[in-house]
């Protein structure tokens, strides 16, 4: 299967390039000869009116052959406006060039095929506003975004994509909200992105997210109306009154118009499974439970009535050996502040920790245990990894951790299926070929080694795992080479497309063809080349493999 994944996706790549040669050749009068698909012995031979199509034994390749008197081909009369040599230089340029553009083109249908068949799709509705962003005080949880600078949007994703391009803009907002439409203006938040080949990428955020916290609660009063109930930190709350809660913010909607009646309270209470997985992790299963609660017949929200609230800044797990334990943080303890500053949210507590990782931060934490706040100091878990290059680089790590899972909304197909898959394959293929592109550059200045390159083993291994995942990873996996494929071609290497429109340019600069004799050398040198190329990629092929079987061998994974 391996094979035929294989070929499959070499001779579609080498198809569609020659492709495009032959078509623009054949627009502009010019006589091919052959049109072959593969190297080698002929396996397969068909005649036309004046061209003959074959495939060869050898998938890794193909060619066009148009009339060329330059090559010794026999030219009788009638076919002397009809070479390849008698066509104006801008021509000649065009039939050289379409085979690149075409592999280039070829992931805009390839992608679409993907993106087209994609959905249903989580709606852009607004989960969760970030405090400290730009959407907070302008946006709510449960507003649908309609429309964004007068442009419909679907789902969530498109609505991130617009976003995510529109770094800092201000974008106007149709808002679907209390059963009417709103117009709201929002900032967007520029942000910077690392990638690799130290790429820097500006991307816009206004932190929202698509789906809300499910109805995870914390309860740190022990004099609270819930914990006297019953109810304790990571219950999740499934029925009040016998009315389902599937979000968080649904309680403030069963409690707005309660003035101290008692309600009963199903929950799920996750409790650890002794000895379940062994030293894999721990198994929590869920218990369920009712409670009879009796709120407070007044106050503002959810927590003075009950002393429930969202679980977000409450941990549900830290390594028994951190700094923060011995400081005494056990699981179920509040955070309150980081450096003296009031932590509103855990992403919040994140980012900012994030933001200065070598830095000694001061926490202030709520003990449920001691019913007192405590404080303690710490420092990010800092490892020191080295990438493929053999660079050395930092990774950070924030021990601690919380639960609050997501409570997504009912997916929805896309309105316009067709415009979404047409315009995110072209957003996909332009970002494809500028990261590909940068990493030939990066490639050439020595900032990335020789050793990344890879070669026919390594795409015929990659070919068939992603083949048998499936036909779209299979379809994206030959995306990705087509652009490869593209860019490559156009490298001004003799022999190669980008080797003749170098010559091309050099005799649009001196007005006449250079000398056979000199392209022929030329085209020596760029054959000597590529063969070197193609050696140090079958190399590095070999080595990671023999690398791969010597960690099995030792039992590393």
């Amino acid at each position: 299967m391996n094979l035929l994944y294989f070929v499959l996706l070499v001779s579609s790549l080498i198809f569609v390039h020659e492709l495009g040669h032959f078509l623009f050749a054949k627009a502009f009068g010019v006589k091919v000869i052959t049109f072959s698909l593969g190297f080698g012995p002929k396996i397969l031979r068909l005649r036309g009116r004046e061209t003959e199509y074959c495939v060869g034994l050898l998938p890794l390749g193909g060619y066009v052959k148009m009339l060329e008197a330059s090559k010794s081909d026999i030219v009788l009369p009638e076919d002397r406006r009809r070479t390849f040599e008698s066509l104006p230089l801008h021509k000649r340029v065009m039939v050289v060039l379409a085979g690149p553009v075409m592999n280039l083109l070829f992931p805009v249908l390839l992608y679409f095929s993907v993106f087209v068949s994609e959905g249903p799709f989580l709606p852009p509705m607004v989960g969760v506003v970030l405090p400290g962003h730009p959407a907070q005080g302008k946006l709510r949880e449960g507003d649908r975004i309609m429309a964004v600078n007068g442009r419909d949007v679907g789902t969530f994703d498109e609505l991130k994509r617009l976003i995510s391009k529109s770094p800092g803009a201000t974008l106007r907002l149709k808002v679907f909200r209390d059963n009417r439409h709103v117009e709201v203006e929002v900032p967007v938040e520029e942000t910077i992105e690392r990638r690799d080949f130290d790429i820097v990428e500006r991307v816009g955020t206004i932190g929202i997210q698509p789906s809300a916290p499910a109805p995870v609660i914390g309860v740190s009063d022990r004099s609270s109306p819930a914990y006297r109930a019953g109810l304790r930190s990571f219950d999740v709350v499934t029925h009040v009154a016998g009315k389902p809660i599937r979000r968080y913010m649904d309680l403030d909607a069963i409690f707005a118009d309660n003035h101290g009646e008692t309600l009963p309270v199903t929950y799920l209470r996750p409790v650890a499974a002794a000895g379940a997985l062994d030293r894999l992790g721990t198994l929590y299963v869920y218990e369920a439970g009712v409670v009879a609660l009796t709120p407070e017949p007044t106050g503002n929200d959810v927590i003075e009535r009950t002393g429930m609230e969202l679980a977000d800044l409450y941990v549900s797990a830290i390594p028994q050996d951190s700094s923060l334990a011995r400081a005494g943080l056990r699981v179920g303890d509040k955070l309150l502040r980081l450096d003296d500053e009031p932590i509103p949210a855990w992403s919040s507590f994140r980012e900012r920790v994030m933001a200065q990782p070598d830095k000694p931060h001061r926490i202030s934490f709520l003990s449920f245990e001691a019913s007192e706040e405590r404080s303690a100091e710490f420092k990010l878990r800092r490892e020191q990894l080295m990438d493929e290059t053999g660079q050395s680089y930092a990774r950070y790590q924030l021990q601690l951790q919380h639960w609050v899972p997501l409570s997504p909304e009912s997916r929805v197909e896309h309105p316009a299926r067709i415009r979404y898959a047409l315009t995110k394959a072209l957003d996909e293929t332009v970002d494809v070929t500028r990261f590909i592109l940068i990493g030939i550059v990066r490639l050439a200045q020595g900032r990335v080694s020789l050793k990344e390159l890879s070669g026919p083993i390594t795409i015929y291994e990659v070919a068939g795992e992603e083949g048998r995942k499936g036909p779209d990873r299979f379809v994206w996996v030959m995306a990705l080479l087509s652009i490869n494929l593209g860019l490559l071609n156009l490298l001004p290497i003799p022999v190669l497309d980008g080797g003749h429109l170098l010559f091309f340019l050099v005799e649009g600069v001196l007005r006449r063809p250079l000398p056979l004799r000199v392209r022929e050398v030329a085209h020596i040198v760029g054959m000597g080349m590529l063969l070197v190329l193609m050696g140090l990629a079958f190399k590095n092929d070999v080595e990671k493999r023999l690398d791969a079987r010597a960690l099995q061998q030792r039992g590393a994974p």
